[in-house]
């Protein structure tokens, strides 16, 4: 199956959902070719960005269930 480059954008403003974002990302484990996370303490929120090489209905499934966790936005990029 043919594999595209993504980019998900996510941003934790619920510290309860933290867990449930890093479980979902480690179940993805091996799509993902790296990630980065910044703790933007004054905003009370936290900003991630993974980056994927997968089908992109797998980019698309994973980016779907973070965003539907509470507190939790997300935003995604293919490349062509």
């Amino acid at each position: 199956m043919e594999t595209r480059v993504a980019i998900i954008a996510i941003i934790v403003s619920s510290p309860e959902s933290v867990s449930q974002v890093n479980d979902l990302l480690h179940t993805y484990s091996d799509a993902i070719i790296g990630r980065m996370g910044l703790p933007y303490r004054q905003k009370g929120i936290n900003i991630i960005s993974v980056v994927l090489d997968c089908p992109q209905d797998t980019a698309s499934a994973l980016a779907g269930k973070i965003g539907k966790l509470p507190g939790v936005s997300t935003q995604t990029l293919y490349s062509k």
